[in-house]
């Protein structure tokens, strides 16, 4: 039978290697007191009838490493290699079929997103929105063979996400239509393969139609792929649920809700193991088994409470993550396993004192992101997100807004592993589209199946603790229409997970009478988005509401109504990083909101933000400049259509005549000196209203010194910026010094162009070529400009502010990796970086 499956089968579920199975606890139901305890439950919810009916929705989590004498063991492989590419809609048809020629497609591995390539051009129908990138229509296909023995096993294929309006054939045959980029699916090869001889799967992708969206979300199959080969017995796709009911220091119960799937005619007597393991990797507590008996055609839930003492809580400063590991057995055979991670929290919300985690109260300080990264599209390795979420957490960042759709899997493993909360969102419209060929034409077929997806593929993450059901939503004018799809919306994510509470980023609730029709109050949660003042007065109007800022500026007066007020739980600003697309006009091909630009370099407006935000002490220094002043007329910044910013963390000014400077410093400390080329200029204290430290400082070449005090006069944290010379050389730098090979391991190499002492040259625009010895490739190439039109995949980038990047992939799993960069007049650098094996 053929069908489609939600989500992806072992993403968030680390893959259990081993080469023997768990080891097998014969005691039967444990119970160890009230340190650590059990209590088990079964439940049978679908009659064989019922259980034909599903039986396309249901697909199994597996392990690598198995025992290779079992017959009904399972296996799972990466898919992403060896895929062949035509940007074409010519050959649909017959290119679905096994017998077509592709040898003159161009390979490529996944992922892939192929509109990152280019060329930028103004006329591309995406337009602005899209960053000026080509859409369209393209062909992937992939051959594979499997044996003649997996004859009697189902086997499926995983797809994290393809981009967009996906249709999947093997060898032929019709497999199903995703219109939705941004989800998970699977789907069932069983009855249509050629075991023992060539097979192929053939994907259709389909961005033609636009603007189909607000911000670039790329083309092609831009998230991992995997094969599974099952038996008839399984775990159910994503059918592990994973809570933690009651926290406390002292104890925790952790309830284990499992769905195992009999798909044979013949009844199975097995043994459900459960093995839980601490963050070092250490047994928490001896296995507990259960054996019981499940019917043909049928699929049962298992439910299991586990108490475990003084447990090892998950939270920003340390993520502690376990892992939970549930073995199958038939007839005393290990058949398969799947490892869960999970965390053990406790995460609420209070309508009167905001967020709260493991009953410490704070702020939540989070960031929107789009799933985009500049040089790589939408097609992000891991490793780049690994970067930027380091660079965002030590501005005081400790929360991530998914905007506005399901991320990759793999960004919330991240999330998890590095202490972030997460809001996980899944819509930015309903049936009112924002644009003619957006989600909003699919809404009323495909919304509660994709969100219901997303859902089960995600619950089990520590790091999520709200879902949100839109952003800006246009429908809300429309009361009935409006609370009628929230209705269905709520309902939908409170049966999938029921622990976590429900939002939306309200738009403009005031206009649309949101707070007065009672569609606001359907959240459990209130979101709104800017307007600050409008939702601390639908709170003040309704003290039981639970307030949250789901988009905001980057502005003081927005920092202060959160800080000074503490029902509101958090705010996310727009937003954490520039982000390709939503540009309001040619040149300009990316939005410049972020905290960070595209190469993940912070802003002088991040560390304004890292004064509020941050408790590690910090100063940082930048001169502001008048608006009409930051449109400069130096060739060198390419014209006033690239700059609108006027904060510049430099004291290398246009102007090097005397004249007047305006300097901000932004610090959390109680004083800050501020020094010219030795002489103090004063001291001033942390003003009680957030606002920057400023001084009128006339102008000389030299060195500036910010020197921030404690409460005690010590120095704490030292700012400084000196004036640049002529451009003399390139230094490079990054932090990766071990780099794996595979498509999620990057090195970020970041050349700047100083003077002959070491100072960086603000306006430094040369022309940068990389070159690479080594078992190493160059992938991308990428700066701040969010005007410049190069191509990403190049070994030459231009400077932009002194700086430039370069991407650097393993091609081989050993050897020394040597990255140079030079230009003409400019003294060459060079940097080391030795594989890891």
């Amino acid at each position: 039978m053929v069908g489609q499956f939600p989500s992806a089968i072992s993403r968030q579920n680390s893959i259990n290697d081993r080469s023997d199975p768990p080891n097998r606890s014969d005691s039967g139901i444990d119970n160890l007191g009230d340190s650590s305890s059990i209590a088990f439950t079964a439940q049978s919810h679908r009659t064989p009838d019922q259980m034909n009916s599903c039986r396309p929705a249901l697909l199994m989590l597996i392990v690598l490493s198995l025992l290779p004498h079992v017959a009904l063991a399972s296996t799972s492989e990466n898919f992403d290699a060896g895929w062949r590419f035509s940007q074409s809609d010519n050959n649909t048809n017959s290119a679905s079929q096994v017998q077509f020629d592709d040898s003159g497609w161009r390979e490529v591995n996944l992922p892939h997103d192929w509109s990152i390539a280019g060329p930028f051009c103004k006329t591309n129908p995406a337009g602005g929105a899209g960053a000026f990138l080509p859409t369209g229509i393209a062909l992937y296909r992939k051959h594979f063979t499997l044996p003649a023995s997996d004859s009697d096993k189902p086997v499926f294929i995983d797809f994290d996400g393809v981009m967009a309006n996906s249709d999947v054939w093997i060898n032929g045959y019709h497999l199903g239509h995703r219109p939705n980029g941004y989800v998970s699916f699977a789907y069932e090869l069983t009855g249509h393969l050629n075991f023992g001889s060539d097979n192929v799967i053939a994907v259709r992708c389909d961005t033609m139609e636009q603007p189909a969206s607000r911000w670039y979300a790329g083309s092609g199959i831009y998230r991992h792929v995997r094969l599974v080969e099952t038996g008839p017995l399984h775990f159910a796709h994503d059918g592990i649920f994973i809570s933690t009911p009651n926290v406390s220091a002292r104890r925790a119960t952790i309830k284990i809700q499992t769905e195992l799937t009999n798909e044979s005619a013949a009844d199975f007597e097995f043994t459900l193991q459960t093995q839980v393991f601490d963050p070092d990797g250490k047994q928490a507590r001896p296995a507990a088994t259960n054996d019981t008996v499940i019917a043909a055609h049928t699929s049962e839930d298992y439910s299991r409470l586990i108490v475990l003492a003084k447990p090892q809580l998950w939270n920003l400063d340390t993520p502690n993550l376990y892992s939970i590991v549930s073995t199958i057995f038939l007839d005393g055979q290990y058949v398969n396993a799947v490892t869960n991670a999970f965390g053990i929290r406790d995460a609420h919300f209070d309508a009167t004192t905001g967020f709260w985690l493991n009953g410490k109260n704070f702020k939540i300080k989070g960031v929107c992101l789009h799933g985009d990264d500049g040089a790589f599209g939408a097609a992000v390795p891991l490793d780049v997100w690994r970067l930027r979420l380091a660079v965002l957490k030590k501005l005081g960042v400790n929360a991530i807004r998914t905007a506005h759709n399901p991320p990759a899997p793999e960004f919330l493993d991240l999330c998890d592993q590095m202490g972030f909360l997460v809001m996980d969102e899944f819509f930015d419209c309903w049936t009112v589209g924002k644009n003619p060929y957006d989600y909003h034409r699919y809404f009323d077929q495909w919304s509660q199946t994709d969100e219901r997806d997303s859902i089960l593929r995600d619950r089990n993450h520590p790091s999520i603790i709200i879902y949100s059901v839109g952003n800006e939503i246009h429908d809300t004018p429309h009361t009935n229409l409006a609370k009628g799809i929230l209705k269905g919306l709520v309902e939908t994510a409170h049966k999938a997970d029921p622990t976590r509470p429900v939002t939306m980023a309200l738009f403009r609730p005031n206009v649309s009478h949101d707070y007065d029709d009672g569609l606001a109050d359907m959240l459990d949660v209130l979101g709104q988005n800017y307007r600050e003042n409008e939702i601390l007065a639908a709170r003040a109007q309704k003290p039981s509401r639970k307030i949250l800022g789901t988009e905001n500026r980057h502005d003081r007066q927005s920092w202060v109504a959160l800080r000074d007020n503490p029902p509101y739980a958090g705010q996310f600003l727009w937003s954490g990083m520039d982000y390709l697309g939503e540009s309001r006009h040619w040149p300009a091909i990316a939005n410049s909101s972020g905290l960070l630009d595209r190469t993940g370099h912070p802003k002088p407006v991040a560390f304004q933000r890292q004064s509020w935000w941050s408790d590690r002490p910090m100063v940082f220094m930048a001169r502001r400049l008048a608006a009409n002043d930051a449109m400069p007329v130096d060739p060198g910044y390419g014209g006033p259509e690239r700059y609108t910013q006027v904060l510049f963390a430099d004291w290398t000014p246009f102007d090097s005549t005397p004249h007047d400077e305006t300097v901000e410093v932004y610090s959390n400390c109680k004083q800050v000196e501020l020094f010219l080329n030795g002489q103090s200029l004063g001291l001033l204290p942390l003003p009680d209203d957030a606002s920057p430290r400023v001084w009128k400082v006339k102008y000389k070449p030299g060195t500036l010194k910010a020197a921030a005090l404690d409460d005690n006069g010590k120095l704490v944290a030292m700012g400084e910026l000196r004036t640049a010379g002529k451009p003399a050389k390139i230094v490079l730098s990054t932090d990766t010094r071990k780099l794996q090979s595979g498509f999620d391991h990057v090195a970020e190499v970041r050349a700047e162009i100083t003077d002959a002492n070491g100072v960086e040259t603000p306006r430094a625009n040369d022309l940068i070529s990389f070159t690479v010895s080594g078992p190493g490739e160059i992938v991308a190439v990428d700066n701040g400009d969010n005007s410049s039109h190069e191509p990403f995949q190049a070994t030459k980038r231009h400077a932009f502010e002194g700086e430039c990047v370069a991407y650097v992939r393993a091609t081989a799993k050993s050897g020394k990796i040597k990255i140079s960069a030079s230009d003409l007049g400019l003294k060459t650098g060079s940097i080391l970086i030795r594989e890891m094996k």
